[in-house]
């Protein structure tokens, strides 16, 4: 090859990169659009696990983790289980009965407040702790969460989060404990950590490769798929687990297209005042995003 034809070939392929970067670069500019028509704080994370190409907006600002937050205590229960700490076909005894990490002081859980109520019919009967984690991942359910955490000590699953390079996720307690919420003291995450550890999912690489892949044959079981994936083709599977409190919303996971490419997404939200029309604004946000990610680009 000439010199000649090596000079073309490096700026076509320089080209072609400028190309996909403005590609990008368009779609951060789109979704900026969309959102900015929503009265509220969003951030964005996304990265395609075959191409590398990520988009990050207000990708390390703080939010109120909800219900995101199960995904890490699922996590340290599978890391626990490996180390042989428990099985997760062991029993556990339902109770409604929990500690406030203020002051050690008992708080119950309204059933009326919990997107899950038919746990609350086992009370004092045996579960698995599998059937619990479950339930916590995709019905939300947070009776099954704070039975959960209790077990698994929710200092440890911040320490887990630290060790997968989750550096801002914390896990300080479970959900309701109305006395840590009034002191401040809540669960919060960013856009960055839950791409960090749902990439690690994706790519097996938490506590094992059979571990990765039970977590996510859960998450794609996820019964609230209002945000990413309401727009997206049915063939197209996400692992994801949701979170909302009043002027919250989130989503977050992994996005399996046919084809076998996947990606991580994430899509979190604050001080909202219309939450329906946010939730339509996500949808629209993943749906831009599915169609970056599917569209031919030169190469």
């Amino acid at each position: 090859m000439t010199h000649l034809s090596r000079l073309l070939l490096f700026s076509m392929l320089l080209f072609c990169a400028c190309t996909n970067r403005m590609t990008l670069n368009k779609l951060k500019d789109q979704i900026n659009s969309r959102l900015a028509e929503q009265p509220g704080n969003f951030a964005v994370a996304f990265k395609d696990l075959s191409t590398g190409d990520s988009l990050l907006i207000n990708e390390q600002d703080f939010f109120h983790a909800a219900s995101t937050m199960k995904t890490p205590v699922m996590i340290e229960v599978y890391k626990q289980a490996a180390a042989r700490r428990f099985s997760l076909n062991d029993s556990v005894v339902l109770k409604n009965e929990f500690k406030s990490i203020v002051d050690s002081s008992l708080f119950s859980l309204n059933p009326k407040d919990d997107s899950d109520t038919a746990l609350y019919q086992h009370l004092g009967e045996k579960m698995p702790l599998y059937n619990l984690v479950y339930d916590m991942i995709i019905r939300s359910s947070n009776l099954a969460t704070n039975t959960v955490i209790q077990m698994v000590n929710a200092r440890n699953v911040t320490l887990t989060m630290r060790q997968l390079g989750a550096n801002k996720i914390q896990v300080l307690r479970g959900v309701e404990d109305s006395k840590a919420f009034d002191r401040g003291l809540n669960n919060v995450t960013t856009a960055n950590d839950l791409m960090v550890i749902y990439e690690k999912m994706a790519k097996g690489e938490i506590v094992d490769s059979a571990s990765s892949q039970a977590m996510i044959k859960i998450l794609l079981d996820q019964e609230f798929n209002e945000i990413i994936p309401a727009r997206l083709p049915k063939d197209v599977k996400v692992a994801h687990k949701t979170g909302n409190i009043t002027h919250v919303l989130h989503d977050s996971g992994i996005v399996f297209l046919p084809n076998g490419k996947k990606y991580v997404l994430v899509i979190l939200s604050k001080n909202l005042q219309n939450e329906a029309n946010a939730k339509k604004a996500m949808a629209e946000v993943s749906e831009m995003i599915y169609r970056y990610v599917t569209t031919p680009r030169e190469s």
